[in-house]
């Protein structure tokens, strides 16, 4: 029989709350300012292109979930040596696809699908692999719906066109991309 631990009910208790806790007004309260706007401009976006408000809010919902619950194990120091590596690696590969999407919104012409593409599956190993010791295959399954519906090359398509409809929401994404890497910046300083 395994000894009781507070620590690990507590750990367990707010993995459980991060599972219900997927609406945009909640998210809110547990994410700083650039992050909730940039998820609210991503549903906008998912909407706008696929015309599919349910599947729109259920790709959100689990960007949120994974987010929330991947930031309560960092915060409850569950990744080991390891993990840290693969979690910083996947820090960096993020502030490189977003820096890529900034420059794709920035310079005509530059767009890559099979770049992109080939970064998301990149990042998805890299989240998949950090959190699988310690999320249920559920979560496992919303890391692979959320990328996979990122990665599909009609919505990549739709949004980096040269004259998208989603120019201007587009615009204000790669903004919030902005603040959230220099946020990074500064706290790595």
């Amino acid at each position: 029989m395994s000894e009781f631990r507070a620590k690990d009910i507590g750990l367990r208790v707010q993995k459980k709350l991060a599972s219900k806790i997927s609406n945009k007004t909640v998210a809110r309260t547990l994410l700083d300012d650039a992050t909730s706007q940039i998820l609210d401009n991503l549903f906008k976006l998912c909407k706008g292109v696929t015309g599919n408000k349910k599947e729109s809010e259920k790709v959100i919902k689990n960007l949120i979930k994974v987010v929330v619950k991947v930031g309560i194990l960092n915060k409850n120091d569950q990744f080991d040596h390891d993990e840290m590596v693969l979690a910083a690696k996947f820090q960096r590969k993020f502030q490189m696809t977003s820096m890529t999407i900034i420059s794709f919104y920035q310079i005509d012409f530059s767009y890559d699908r099979s770049f992109i593409t080939q970064s998301l599956l990149d990042m998805k190993a890299m989240l998949t692999k950090l959190v699988e010791r310690h999320l249920t295959d559920k979560t496992l399954s919303r890391i692979e719906h959320v990328f996979t519906f990122f990665r599909e090359p009609r919505f990549l398509d739709a949004v980096f066109a040269r004259n998208s409809e989603h120019r201007d929401l587009l615009g204000k994404i790669t903004k919030d991309l902005n603040t959230i890497l220099e946020a990074s910046e500064d706290d790595a300083s």
